[in-house]
């Protein structure tokens, strides 16, 4: 089944250079049929796109597929210039830790470390990251100063995020995606768990770190609201595959 999308093109205002390129990806779960199919998704350098849908709908997994966690079925799939088709499951492994910031839905922070370990945990395992950051002391400074401007006072950096609101936790992971200045940044639900007021003021600083940074992001979300914030909006729906029509 060939499923049809709009051209990224004639959408965007101005040429840019891809951090995302997929032509003709699809994608199911061992022994069951394709539920994605992606005919073409291109993502600028520096660009904002936002993919909505419901639950269960297959928001994740296509950020699965970007990040190089599931591997799919494509003419091409590159992502910053390189082929995850070319990969093995560890090179997209390290390749991930190295080059894409990541948001997740629950944070994933590690409750034993105190604010500024969470941020620097990921320097712990690449040691590319490392090397960009500029070594562990030049990091763990970039580290503090990303925190305050994302709004974690200094006193907090030595406290466990479990001492600290939704919203402060929220802005740590942030932090931790941002430390190593990655040219993609992958967002998966993470204003679910906030309210309007707390939403609005995460999104301002989300969007005010990466213009700075020049990185491009794929944000999903099941809140439509939140697309005016972006340099254009996709539905999952243009890439699911329906059943009853391919059976």
């Amino acid at each position: 089944m060939r499923l049809t999308h709009p051209s990224p093109s004639a959408t965007s205002t101005v040429e840019r250079s891809a951090v995302l390129e997929v032509i003709e990806a699809r994608f199911g779960w061992p022994k069951q049929p394709d539920f994605l199919a992606i005919d073409a998704l291109h993502i600028g350098t520096g660009e904002r796109v936002f993919l909505r849908g419901g639950s269960g709908s297959g928001k994740s997994t296509l950020l699965g597929l970007v990040a190089g966690i599931h591997r799919a079925r494509a003419i091409r799939f590159d992502v910053l210039g390189s082929n995850l088709l070319e990969m093995s499951a560890g090179q997209r492994d390290d390749f991930r830790g190295a080059n894409l910031g990541i948001v997740f839905q629950q944070f994933n922070l590690v409750p034993c470390l105190d604010v500024l370990g969470n941020v620097l945990l990921p320097l712990t395992f690449s040691r590319t990251l490392r090397r960009a950051t500029g070594g562990i002391a030049e990091a763990r400074e970039r580290a503090r100063a990303l925190l305050l401007r994302l709004g974690i006072d200094s006193n907090a950096h030595a406290r466990s995020p479990s001492e600290l609101s939704v919203g402060q936790q929220q802005r740590i992971a942030v932090a931790r995606a941002l430390l190593g200045r990655p040219r993609l940044l992958l967002c998966d639900e993470p204003t679910s768990a906030l309210d309007a007021g707390s939403r609005e003021a995460f999104i301002e600083v989300l969007l005010a770190e990466t213009e700075a940074l020049g990185t491009a992001m794929l944000f999903v979300s099941h809140d439509p609201a939140l697309a005016s914030h972006f340099h254009r909006a996709l539905d999952i729906e243009s890439f699911r595959i329906d059943a009853a029509a391919s059976a």
